[in-house]
């Protein structure tokens, strides 16, 4: 196996290399404490606040995409390739502010200016990808900044104003005036440091490893079968950095150009393990429109940015929020390992909190969505304390097919935040398989739920409330489809029964 201890990313138009360096130390580290690039700012370490975003880029299908990242949860190694952007960038030197920065001057969107910083990159990445987009777009691009002082009415007031300033004096690819030809010498750069070897960097007891073959990964899990498998990191950064765990053997995905792709030429979609939530998010909005709420409910767009719907799937949190839709959707989950390949139901991959159904050799390479049906009723919901980016009491999705004679011929329900894991409701699914999609079918069926599930309490929901919010949200399912079928008003059940 070649490798390489050297990584290499872009930094303001120059190639930056790192050697001899501790592989879990965070890029918000590095830019603090040895670029002394302070801009970036460190506010919760976890992800959550925003203050730290950054804008990274990578070649994609011979074009530059930029994307806000927390840096807090960004290893340096997983910079190797890439291109990185500060809030130092935007101004290269020159005495002119970048149109971004210069909106939140105009519109007086800073106040003690801590989160300012992560604004400006959040707004920066939403400048150079969207033309003009509408409030909602602003809102889902700002999702992971939060400010304590000012307020967000001035800070929404200046992503509407960015746009209308002039481009100023610095590099031509920071504005958008003729973006493609500007971004060119990026992309050559990006081109000279494509990762061609694998890394592997050992440094004071921590092994770190990025292999680019699937050979290489299967090698690698032999000889470390106790390795973590990083993909995203926004779930182990916090394992390192709040739980101060060691992991002595790492082996990061993202090199792995085999786990990246996004496949819907059959009748199914399959989805590598190293697609990002984002990118996944947004092939599974195209035919399940439905998940469209729930879909922005989940965490923040940095985290979405970062996180990858394998990882998450992986994890399996009993709160992960993508597990109760795929579920619902039948999906199916594709291992690879020393063995060869192998796929089971996904309900089948999960055996007990935090238990998977896969051998210490195999890794996830793949989760297969199957298209569905045109007559297909299907939501998912989400309900936490917070809108944006809070992890959820329960979340819940709900999939039917009527027959002819409008009776279910096909039924999935599955809960996350109800069990040690995410898991259908069998039981309930068994009460309307068959019966009409009426009230007495759905009543008995909530009533089902709870030979199904004894939820816990804990400080996001009591046992009570969880059960009573799992009938609630089917009767909203109900009530949506029931309106929708009939092309009517809703008919409310009893207040008492359907409110939260």
């Amino acid at each position: 196996m070649n490798t390489s201890s050297t990584v290499r990313f872009i930094l303001d138009g120059q190639i930056v290399e790192l050697e001899d360096f501790d592989p879990t130390r965070s890029l918000l580290q590095y830019l603090r404490e040895d670029l002394h690039r302070c801009g970036t700012k460190e506010g919760c370490a976890e992800g959550d606040c925003g203050a730290c975003t950054v804008v990274i880029g990578e070649a994609v299908d011979n074009r530059l995409q930029l994307r806000s990242i927390n840096a807090c949860l960004l290893l340096l190694p997983m910079l190797h390739g890439k291109l990185l952007i500060t809030v130092e960038s935007l101004q290269a030197g020159l005495s002119e502010l970048h149109p971004v920065q210069q909106a939140m001057v105009d519109c007086h969107a800073s106040q003690c200016g801590f989160c300012t910083p992560g604004f400006v990159m959040s707004l920066f990445a939403l400048y150079k990808n969207q033309q003009h987009p509408d409030r909602d777009q602003i809102n889902d691009n700002l999702s992971g900044n939060l400010c304590r002082c000012t307020g967000y009415r001035p800070i929404i007031e200046a992503a509407e104003r960015m746009y209308q300033l002039p481009a100023g004096e610095g590099p031509a690819w920071l504005y958008r005036e003729q973006q493609a030809t500007a971004e060119q010498g990026l992309l050559e750069q990006l081109q000279r440091i494509k990762p061609e070897h694998s890394l592997a960097i050992d440094h004071a007891g921590t092994r770190f490893f990025a292999p680019t073959t699937i050979a290489e990964l299967a090698e690698l899990k032999q000889q470390y079968p106790e390795a973590t498998l990083l993909a995203g990191n926004t779930d182990v950064g916090l394992w390192m950095y709040k739980q101060l765990r060691q992991l002595p053997v790492i082996i990061y995905l993202g090199l792995l150009q085999a786990l990246h792709g996004i496949d819907d030429s059959g009748s199914e979609i399959r989805i590598g393990a190293m697609v990002s939530l984002s990118d996944a998010f947004a092939s599974m909005a195209d035919y399940f429109p439905a998940l469209g709420d729930l879909i922005r409910q989940f965490a923040s767009l940095p985290i979405r940015n970062a996180g990858t719907l394998g990882g998450n799937v992986a994890n399996g949190s009993p709160i992960g929020d993508s597990m109760p839709a795929l579920l619902t959707l039948d999906t199916r989950v594709l291992l690879n390992g020393a063995g060869g390949q192998r796929e089971l139901a996904l309900e089948d991959f999960y055996l007990g909190y935090q238990q998977q159904d896969m051998a210490t050799d195999e890794w996830v390479e793949a989760l297969l969505i199957p298209k569905p049906a045109d007559d297909m009723l299907l939501a998912g919901y989400k309900v936490s304390k917070r809108f944006d980016q809070d992890i959820s009491a329960v979340c819940a999705s709900f999939g039917l097919l009527l027959d002819s004679d409008q009776r279910i011929n096909h039924v999935r329900i599955a809960y996350g935040g109800m069990a040690a894991i995410p898991m259908r409701s069998h039981q309930a699914e068994q009460v309307l398989l068959g019966k009409p999609w009426d009230e007495q079918s759905l009543e008995l069926a909530c009533g089902a739920i709870a030979d199904d599930f004894t939820p816990l309490s804990d400080l996001r929901a009591s046992s009570a409330y969880r059960m009573q919010l799992a009938q609630n949200l089917m009767r909203r399912f109900y009530l949506e489809t029931a309106a929708d079928m009939q092309d009517q008003p809703l008919k409310l059940l009893d207040l008492a029964e359907v409110s939260a």
